[in-house]
């Protein structure tokens, strides 16, 4: 039992660890440098038998009682709770009283009352809590808790924002698999501004973590393909101090230059990927919703789909009409302005004209037309302006996607094809062309030349289309709409064996 005891008091530890020493990132950047700033000062932490105590920072001090220049700081606490119970909701099998009664207890012990202090609010000396995603969890990370943490290996820093820091870490559990660790980030800037204003890490921190708990109870509510999995989370608290650590599914950081220069079926896959996600938040279970800040840094890459990982500045309220005559709502941009009618109060349809807009000037006006097949272009164009314009709703949006993808995936862009090939290929069974390669665009490799066809024909259309194709190798690999790869080359001598494999080598010189 003892035993047990000094285990489960370890995992306490290490839970905190990942919530906040995990904040800490190698050596200190110049005050001021943006979101990835760190202060001058490091964090203290110090670790007793059975609880960690974190000094305060920036040289602020230890408030014992919260003095009118706190009544900001708990007005905003105060604020932020309330948002995090509005989105709580129920949350899977169990039913709503069950989540309602747990989740009282669970929101770091600040239910507001009486004489609720945001700096001397107190939990118990030792308390540890622990939720698993009721969504789509894989089978190898379904309810992750505290304890997973101990099996932690490979931890790396990825990165922060403005609240929170990013690691991902390998956790053992049956297999090895990854994961994203978000925390409260001590040094970013939410916390450093905080900080200095208001002279408590405490009720600073309090503040910052309530929006990552916002964010997790949306990532709960909003369960879908595009949106990221929330694994489970720890939170644990000793003292005055609490600490909250997300486990969620990990993705890859979505960098425009590089998407830029990949295939097109895969730009349109992230575009296709928007649409049904922004769909779905307009008919959401919580209502239309908002990505209020909607730069590709709050979406992620898995397995080539889009999903938004941040959700902290979403939100699932439809802005008040102005009061004042003609009482228009409207929608601001840095390039255009759009007015929407006023329904019963509410700018209803801005969350959504909002989404797509944001999805038409950040994604669709990059990704969509380059590159793409010369039958597919008008619809794209078509796609592309009525967005630009606002004229379609998010449903006929993805309508017209969906087109474009049944005719992308089905060959039906290439019946207008008129092309008459003149050009003789010798087919190589189990064979490989090594070396030879030339670079092309689109490719799916940077070095060489390797496309996606849809049949034989458009293969020996794109080689004739290609001063130095003289030869082609049909792979056993296809892409997400079950386009084969196709790898084109110079030529076609000192052939290998590989199986699976077809070259198709031109016999006219």
């Amino acid at each position: 039992m003892k035993r047990r005891r000094r285990m489960v008091a370890g995992g306490v530890c290490v839970s905190f660890l990942l919530g906040s020493l995990l904040s800490l990132h190698t050596g200190p950047a110049a005050p001021g440098s943006g979101p990835a700033d760190r202060p001058d000062t490091p964090l203290r932490f110090y670790r007793g038998d059975a609880e960690l105590r974190v000094a305060e920072a920036l040289g602020a001090e230890p408030v014992s009682e919260p003095p009118d220049s706190l009544k900001d700081l708990d007005r905003q606490i105060r604020e932020r709770y309330e948002e995090v119970l509005r989105y709580r909701g129920a949350a899977g099998p169990g039913g709503a009283h069950t989540t309602r009664r747990l989740e009282r207890r669970r929101l770091m012990d600040l239910e507001p009352g009486g004489r609720w202090d945001p700096v001397r609010a107190r939990t118990p000396a030792v308390h540890k809590l622990q939720e698993g995603s009721p969504g789509r969890s894989p089978a190898a990370a379904p309810g992750l808790r505290c304890g997973s943490l101990l099996n932690l290996t490979e931890l790396r820093y990825l990165g922060s924002g403005y609240t929170k820091a990013v690691h991902r870490a390998e956790l053992s559990r049956n297999r090895s698999f990854s994961v994203a660790l978000k925390s409260v980030d001590f040094r970013g800037h939410d916390m450093r501004g905080c900080v200095r204003r208001f002279r408590s890490v405490a009720a600073c921190y309090r503040l910052a973590a309530f929006k990552l708990l916002k964010e997790m109870n949306l990532m709960r509510q909003l369960r879908h393909r595009n949106v990221l999995t929330l694994y489970g989370y720890c939170y644990q608290a000793t003292g005055d101090v609490q600490a909250v650590t997300a486990i969620t599914e990990l993705g890859t950081p979505l960098e425009m230059i590089q998407l830029l220069q990949t295939a097109w079926e895969e730009r349109f896959r992230v575009c296709l990927s928007l649409v049904r996600l922004l769909h779905f938040l307009a008919h959401s279970p919580l209502g239309s919703v908002s990505l209020l800040d909607f730069r590709p840094r709050q979406f992620v890459l898995v397995g080539g789909e889009l999903k938004v990982s941040d959700l902290d500045d979403a939100t699932a309220d439809e802005p008040p009409c102005p009061p004042e005559p003609p009482r228009l709502c409207n929608i601001d941009f840095p390039a255009r302005n759009f007015s929407l009618t006023c329904s019963r109060g509410r700018c209803a349809g801005m969350n959504e004209k909002r989404n797509l807009y944001n999805a038409y000037r950040f994604f669709f006006t990059y990704l969509l037309p380059h590159s793409a097949p010369p039958a597919l272009r008008p619809l794209l164009d078509t796609i592309l302006n009525a967005t630009g314009e606002l004229l379609w709703g998010v449903d006929e949006t993805l309508h017209r996607m969906e087109e474009v993808l049944y005719l992308y995936r089905t060959g039906q862009y290439l019946h207008n094809d008129t092309h008459t090939h003149t050009t003789a290929y010798r087919a190589v069974q189990d064979s490989w062309v090594p070396g030879q390669d030339y670079r092309c665009w689109p490719s799916y490799q940077h070095d060489v030349c390797l496309l996606s066809v849809f049949s034989l024909q458009e293969a020996a259309s794109v080689c004739e289309s290609h001063a130095h194709c003289h030869a082609f190798v049909l792979t056993n690999q296809t892409t997400w709409t079950g386009h084969q790869l196709v790898w084109f080359k110079t030529g076609g001598a000192g052939l290998s064996r590989a199986p699976g494999r077809v070259t198709y080598i031109r016999t006219d010189g």
